[in-house]
């Protein structure tokens, strides 16, 4: 069974960066995909960015545009989330998860079949 784990977050000032990592116990030939989702409190659960492995194709939701990059490292098994300029806004607990798709992972999104446990990420001054 395929395990994620996020790691990375933290409190950063307005403005700031971090990088999340997402690691995963093996990627095999099933799983096509990451996501990067979020959720802040109150609110319901948000993709912020993917990728598709094979294809090199990534998406990001529009409030994060031109601010996250998403990448993977083969040799690691691992997917980041390098986020820049950060706002008040992108306060929220960030998730991982695989898919098995291999076309748009984020609009329209597809089923994720395994979730990371999550790491805060929390922007203030």
């Amino acid at each position: 069974q395929l395990q994620l784990v996020e790691s990375g977050g933290g409190l950063v000032q307005p403005g700031g960066s971090l990088r999340l990592s997402c690691a995963a116990s093996a990627f095999t030939s099933d799983y096509k995909g990451i996501g990067w989702f979020r959720q802040a409190p109150g609110k319901e659960r948000e993709g912020v960015s993917c990728i598709i492995f094979r294809a090199r194709w990534t998406e990001y939701v529009d409030s994060v545009k031109g601010r996250f990059t998403i990448s993977k490292d083969n040799a690691k098994n691992t997917v980041y989330l390098q986020m820049n300029s950060l706002k008040p806004e992108d306060t929220a607990v960030y998730y991982c998860a695989a898919t098995t798709y291999s076309g748009p992972c984020l609009n329209p999104q597809p089923r994720y079949d395994y979730w990371g446990q999550g790491t805060q990420v929390t922007v203030s001054s």
